[in-house]
Protein backbone atom coordinates (compact mmCIF):
# COMPACT_ATOMS: atom_id res chain seq x y z
CA UNK A 1 0.00 0.00 0.00
CA UNK A 2 0.92 3.49 -0.51
CA UNK A 3 0.74 5.60 2.58
CA UNK A 4 1.52 9.07 3.34
CA UNK A 5 0.22 12.83 4.99
CA UNK A 6 -0.83 16.32 3.79
CA UNK A 7 2.50 18.25 4.35
CA UNK A 8 2.76 22.41 4.52
CA UNK A 9 4.59 24.28 2.05
CA UNK A 10 5.66 26.71 4.17
CA UNK A 11 9.01 28.15 3.33
CA UNK A 12 8.73 27.39 -0.42
CA UNK A 13 7.18 23.95 -2.07
CA UNK A 14 10.49 22.16 -1.58
CA UNK A 15 9.88 21.99 2.24
CA UNK A 16 6.88 19.44 1.51
CA UNK A 17 9.09 17.19 0.27
CA UNK A 18 11.34 17.23 3.24
CA UNK A 19 8.46 17.31 5.92
CA UNK A 20 7.15 14.11 3.80
CA UNK A 21 10.32 12.27 4.10
CA UNK A 22 11.18 13.41 8.23
CA UNK A 23 7.11 12.03 8.39
CA UNK A 24 8.23 8.78 6.73
CA UNK A 25 5.86 9.55 4.16
CA UNK A 26 5.96 7.38 0.34
CA UNK A 27 4.06 10.00 -0.95
CA UNK A 28 2.30 13.49 0.15
CA UNK A 29 -0.44 15.68 -0.57
CA UNK A 30 0.07 19.32 -0.83
CA UNK A 31 -1.76 22.93 -0.94
CA UNK A 32 0.03 24.43 -3.98
CA UNK A 33 -0.74 27.83 -2.27
CA UNK A 34 -2.38 29.66 0.20
CA UNK A 35 -5.18 28.00 1.24
CA UNK A 36 -7.11 30.72 3.11
CA UNK A 37 -6.55 33.12 0.31
CA UNK A 38 -7.71 34.09 -3.32
CA UNK A 39 -3.93 35.25 -4.18
CA UNK A 40 -1.05 33.00 -5.06
CA UNK A 41 2.52 33.60 -4.40
CA UNK A 42 4.62 33.37 -7.40
CA UNK A 43 6.25 29.95 -7.89
CA UNK A 44 10.16 30.54 -7.96
CA UNK A 45 12.31 28.98 -10.42
CA UNK A 46 14.70 28.08 -7.22
CA UNK A 47 11.71 26.52 -5.02
CA UNK A 48 10.37 24.32 -8.32
CA UNK A 49 14.56 23.37 -8.95
CA UNK A 50 14.60 22.25 -5.79
CA UNK A 51 11.18 20.54 -5.35
CA UNK A 52 12.15 17.93 -8.43
CA UNK A 53 15.51 17.37 -7.11
CA UNK A 54 14.31 16.35 -3.58
CA UNK A 55 11.50 14.12 -5.07
CA UNK A 56 14.55 12.23 -6.51
CA UNK A 57 16.73 12.56 -3.85
CA UNK A 58 14.76 11.48 -1.09
CA UNK A 59 11.92 9.40 -3.33
CA UNK A 60 9.08 11.11 -1.94
CA UNK A 61 5.91 11.55 -4.23
CA UNK A 62 3.88 14.43 -4.68
CA UNK A 63 0.15 12.07 -5.23
CA UNK A 64 -2.29 14.79 -4.95
CA UNK A 65 -2.83 18.75 -4.16
CA UNK A 66 -5.78 19.96 -2.26
CA UNK A 67 -7.73 23.50 -3.80
CA UNK A 68 -8.25 26.44 -1.10
CA UNK A 69 -10.75 26.21 0.79
CA UNK A 70 -12.69 29.49 -0.19
CA UNK A 71 -13.38 27.50 -3.52
CA UNK A 72 -17.25 26.92 -3.99
CA UNK A 73 -18.06 25.98 -7.57
CA UNK A 74 -21.80 25.63 -6.09
CA UNK A 75 -22.89 29.02 -5.49
CA UNK A 76 -25.63 30.56 -7.05
CA UNK A 77 -23.62 33.56 -6.12
CA UNK A 78 -22.36 35.02 -10.01
CA UNK A 79 -19.17 36.93 -8.51
CA UNK A 80 -18.03 34.42 -6.33
CA UNK A 81 -19.00 31.46 -9.12
CA UNK A 82 -16.62 33.16 -11.01
CA UNK A 83 -13.71 34.20 -8.47
CA UNK A 84 -14.13 29.81 -7.75
CA UNK A 85 -13.29 29.08 -10.92
CA UNK A 86 -10.39 31.46 -11.91
CA UNK A 87 -8.78 30.27 -8.28
CA UNK A 88 -9.40 26.56 -9.77
CA UNK A 89 -8.08 27.52 -13.30
CA UNK A 90 -5.23 29.37 -11.69
CA UNK A 91 -4.77 25.90 -8.99
CA UNK A 92 -4.82 23.30 -12.07
CA UNK A 93 -1.88 25.24 -14.02
CA UNK A 94 0.37 25.07 -11.39
CA UNK A 95 -0.12 21.53 -10.33
CA UNK A 96 0.40 21.10 -14.10
CA UNK A 97 3.73 22.91 -13.39
CA UNK A 98 4.44 20.81 -10.46
CA UNK A 99 3.54 17.73 -12.34
CA UNK A 100 0.94 17.21 -9.78
CA UNK A 101 -1.33 14.57 -11.16
CA UNK A 102 -4.38 15.45 -9.03
CA UNK A 103 -6.29 18.32 -7.02
CA UNK A 104 -8.75 17.53 -4.54
CA UNK A 105 -11.61 19.96 -4.75
CA UNK A 106 -14.78 20.08 -2.39
CA UNK A 107 -17.65 20.03 -4.85
CA UNK A 108 -19.32 22.89 -2.98
CA UNK A 109 -21.90 24.37 -1.19
CA UNK A 110 -25.30 25.14 -2.79
CA UNK A 111 -26.18 28.21 -0.20
CA UNK A 112 -29.84 27.80 -0.21
CA UNK A 113 -30.40 26.96 -3.56
CA UNK A 114 -30.85 23.30 -3.47
CA UNK A 115 -29.04 20.32 -4.35
CA UNK A 116 -30.09 19.61 -7.81
CA UNK A 117 -29.47 23.05 -8.69
CA UNK A 118 -26.03 23.08 -6.88
CA UNK A 119 -25.02 19.49 -8.74
CA UNK A 120 -26.02 21.51 -12.14
CA UNK A 121 -24.23 24.63 -11.24
CA UNK A 122 -20.87 21.84 -10.57
CA UNK A 123 -21.42 20.55 -13.75
CA UNK A 124 -21.28 24.07 -15.44
CA UNK A 125 -18.36 25.40 -13.63
CA UNK A 126 -15.96 21.93 -14.45
CA UNK A 127 -16.40 22.16 -18.27
CA UNK A 128 -15.36 26.03 -18.16
CA UNK A 129 -12.53 24.87 -15.84
CA UNK A 130 -11.51 22.21 -18.52
CA UNK A 131 -12.46 24.75 -21.76
CA UNK A 132 -10.10 26.91 -20.28
CA UNK A 133 -6.78 24.72 -19.61
CA UNK A 134 -4.36 24.15 -22.13
CA UNK A 135 -2.22 20.79 -22.70
CA UNK A 136 -3.70 20.05 -19.35
CA UNK A 137 -2.55 16.64 -17.67
CA UNK A 138 -4.40 16.90 -13.92
CA UNK A 139 -7.22 15.15 -12.75
CA UNK A 140 -9.80 17.32 -10.97
CA UNK A 141 -10.64 14.81 -8.02
CA UNK A 142 -14.11 15.35 -6.63
CA UNK A 143 -13.77 14.58 -2.63
CA UNK A 144 -16.80 12.99 -0.95
CA UNK A 145 -18.33 15.45 1.98
CA UNK A 146 -19.85 14.46 5.37
CA UNK A 147 -22.69 16.39 4.41
CA UNK A 148 -22.81 19.47 6.97
CA UNK A 149 -24.66 22.40 6.19
CA UNK A 150 -25.22 22.70 2.35
CA UNK A 151 -22.44 20.90 0.86
CA UNK A 152 -22.55 18.68 -1.75
CA UNK A 153 -20.85 15.39 -2.57
CA UNK A 154 -22.42 13.70 0.68
CA UNK A 155 -23.78 10.86 -1.34
CA UNK A 156 -22.19 8.53 -3.82
CA UNK A 157 -24.98 9.46 -6.29
CA UNK A 158 -24.32 12.89 -6.28
CA UNK A 159 -20.93 12.50 -7.03
CA UNK A 160 -21.24 10.29 -9.82
CA UNK A 161 -23.99 12.72 -11.23
CA UNK A 162 -21.21 15.73 -11.23
CA UNK A 163 -18.89 13.36 -13.19
CA UNK A 164 -21.49 11.81 -15.77
CA UNK A 165 -22.20 16.37 -16.15
CA UNK A 166 -18.34 16.78 -17.04
CA UNK A 167 -17.34 16.45 -20.84
CA UNK A 168 -13.95 15.39 -19.75
CA UNK A 169 -14.01 12.02 -18.40
CA UNK A 170 -10.56 11.21 -18.66
CA UNK A 171 -9.89 14.18 -16.13
CA UNK A 172 -12.42 13.31 -13.39
CA UNK A 173 -12.44 11.06 -10.42
CA UNK A 174 -13.08 10.71 -7.07
CA UNK A 175 -11.07 11.33 -3.80
CA UNK A 176 -12.68 9.33 -0.83
CA UNK A 177 -12.44 10.76 2.96
CA UNK A 178 -13.14 8.04 5.50
CA UNK A 179 -14.25 10.57 8.37
CA UNK A 180 -16.40 12.18 5.42
CA UNK A 181 -18.00 9.26 4.53
CA UNK A 182 -18.24 7.29 7.80
CA UNK A 183 -20.15 10.78 8.84
CA UNK A 184 -21.96 10.71 5.85
CA UNK A 185 -23.49 7.44 6.66
CA UNK A 186 -21.43 4.84 4.89
CA UNK A 187 -19.86 1.77 7.21
CA UNK A 188 -16.69 0.78 7.29
CA UNK A 189 -16.26 -1.05 10.27
CA UNK A 190 -17.91 -4.31 10.57
CA UNK A 191 -16.02 -6.47 6.80
CA UNK A 192 -19.22 -7.01 5.43
CA UNK A 193 -20.74 -3.28 5.88
CA UNK A 194 -17.28 -2.47 4.77
CA UNK A 195 -18.29 -4.72 1.58
CA UNK A 196 -21.50 -3.27 0.87
CA UNK A 197 -19.52 0.44 1.47
CA UNK A 198 -17.31 -0.17 -1.40
CA UNK A 199 -19.50 -2.44 -3.47
CA UNK A 200 -22.16 0.89 -3.82
CA UNK A 201 -18.88 3.09 -4.28
CA UNK A 202 -18.09 0.70 -7.41
CA UNK A 203 -21.71 0.37 -9.07
CA UNK A 204 -22.78 3.67 -8.55
CA UNK A 205 -19.06 5.39 -9.20
CA UNK A 206 -16.85 2.55 -10.09
CA UNK A 207 -13.64 2.00 -8.52
CA UNK A 208 -11.42 3.27 -11.71
CA UNK A 209 -12.32 6.81 -10.63
CA UNK A 210 -11.44 6.09 -7.29
CA UNK A 211 -7.47 8.09 -7.42
CA UNK A 212 -6.96 9.10 -3.55
CA UNK A 213 -7.97 8.46 -0.08
CA UNK A 214 -7.93 10.35 2.84
CA UNK A 215 -7.13 8.38 5.92
CA UNK A 216 -8.98 9.81 8.69
CA UNK A 217 -10.15 8.75 11.74
CA UNK A 218 -14.06 10.27 12.82
CA UNK A 219 -13.98 12.65 16.29
CA UNK A 220 -18.40 12.28 15.66
CA UNK A 221 -20.16 8.70 15.81
CA UNK A 222 -21.46 7.51 13.07
CA UNK A 223 -23.99 8.73 10.47
CA UNK A 224 -24.02 12.44 12.50
CA UNK A 225 -22.63 14.74 9.21
CA UNK A 226 -20.21 16.27 11.09
CA UNK A 227 -16.84 16.63 9.18
CA UNK A 228 -14.38 16.39 12.51
CA UNK A 229 -10.77 14.47 11.67
CA UNK A 230 -9.21 12.35 14.70
CA UNK A 231 -6.07 10.41 14.69
CA UNK A 232 -6.08 6.50 13.43
CA UNK A 233 -7.88 4.42 16.02
CA UNK A 234 -8.88 7.21 18.44
CA UNK A 235 -12.33 7.90 17.02
CA UNK A 236 -15.42 6.23 15.65
CA UNK A 237 -14.08 4.32 12.90
CA UNK A 238 -11.49 2.49 15.07
CA UNK A 239 -8.75 0.15 13.85
CA UNK A 240 -10.96 -2.07 12.49
CA UNK A 241 -12.53 0.42 10.05
CA UNK A 242 -8.64 1.02 8.69
CA UNK A 243 -7.65 -2.46 8.79
CA UNK A 244 -10.53 -3.34 6.11
CA UNK A 245 -8.96 -0.53 4.03
CA UNK A 246 -5.11 -1.50 4.16
CA UNK A 247 -5.57 -5.25 3.19
CA UNK A 248 -8.52 -4.07 0.31
CA UNK A 249 -6.12 -5.16 -2.82
CA UNK A 250 -8.25 -3.65 -4.83
CA UNK A 251 -6.72 -0.13 -3.31
CA UNK A 252 -2.77 -1.36 -3.38
CA UNK A 253 -2.01 1.64 -6.01
CA UNK A 254 -4.16 4.32 -4.55
CA UNK A 255 -2.09 6.44 -2.12
CA UNK A 256 -3.99 6.68 0.87
CA UNK A 257 -3.40 10.33 2.70
CA UNK A 258 -3.38 11.23 6.53
CA UNK A 259 -5.08 14.51 6.82
CA UNK A 260 -4.80 14.51 10.87
CA UNK A 261 -3.59 17.10 13.40
CA UNK A 262 -0.29 17.56 14.05
CA UNK A 263 2.95 19.56 15.23
CA UNK A 264 5.91 21.01 13.83
CA UNK A 265 7.70 17.88 14.72
CA UNK A 266 5.30 15.53 12.95
CA UNK A 267 5.44 12.95 15.52
CA UNK A 268 1.58 12.47 15.07
CA UNK A 269 1.90 11.57 11.39
CA UNK A 270 4.93 8.71 11.93
CA UNK A 271 2.78 7.35 15.12
CA UNK A 272 -0.45 7.23 12.75
CA UNK A 273 1.37 6.30 9.60
CA UNK A 274 2.96 3.34 11.86
CA UNK A 275 -0.52 2.45 13.33
CA UNK A 276 -1.82 2.06 9.32
CA UNK A 277 1.23 -0.12 8.35
CA UNK A 278 0.63 -2.29 11.22
CA UNK A 279 -2.60 -3.35 10.19
CA UNK A 280 -1.45 -4.47 6.97
CA UNK A 281 -1.20 -8.04 6.97
CA UNK A 282 1.70 -9.86 6.66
Amino acid sequence: MIFGAHESIAGGVYKAIERGKQATCDTIQIFNKNNNSWKAAVLKPDDIDKYFKLIDELGVTVATSHTSYLINIASPDKTLFEKSINSLVEEMERCNRLKIPNLVLHPGSHVGSGEEAGIKIVGIAINKLFKKLKNNECTLLLESTAGQGTNLGYKFEQLAEMIDLTEDKDHIGVCMDTCHIFSAGYPLIDPKDYKKTMKSFNDIIGLDRLKIIHMNDSKKPFGEKKDRHEHIGKGFIGLEGFRNIVNDRRLKNIPLILETPKGDDLKEDIENLKILRGLVKK
